[in-house]
């Protein structure tokens, strides 16, 4: 079992009410997302891996077993090309959960017209195979779901 924490603190919304088809259809893979709060802070390594990729906007970890979890930092926020996003990790890097990956600003994210809602993705997962944890507010590091 992989214990998935919150990336960011905020509100658990879950996929469906994500604003892009893509998401909240469940074509990327099952998962949650969180409305995040409206500050400058940290996104977080939802759990201990090795970063398979990153970029500003999103980064994907792997377990240890394996599983690999897809963090999306707003929506269509690729079209800021990094502006108001700070990488703090590179691909191939081990981490903890909890360990800040990218600085980020939902402020600015959302003063550009984008959503700043975090999908979190547990990618090539079955949907059955998701136990939420999270309703409701949650904070940066908290238990956001487990994967079976």
């Amino acid at each position: 079992m992989t214990t998935v924490l919150a990336p960011v603190a905020g509100f658990v919304i879950g996929l469906a009410a994500v604003p892009d088809p893509v998401f909240s259809g469940g074509l990327v893979g099952p998962g949650t997302a969180v409305d995040p709060r409206r500050t400058a802070g940290e996104a977080l390594a939802p759990l201990d891996g090795t970063v398979l990729k990153i970029h500003p906007h999103a980064y994907v970890i792997v377990g240890v077993d394996g599983r690999a979890v897809l963090v999306h930092l707003g929506i269509d926020t690729v079209r800021l090309r990094g502006e108001g996003f700070g990488v703090l990790v590179r691909e191939g890097q081990a981490v903890t959960a909890g360990r800040p990956v990218v600085v980020w600003d939902p402020v600015a994210v959302a003063g550009a017209g984008l959503s700043p809602v975090c999908p979190v993705v547990a990618l090539e997962a079955r949907p059955e195979a998701l136990r939420p944890l999270a309703a409701g507010p949650v904070l940066a590091g908290e238990e956001l779901f487990r994967w079976d």
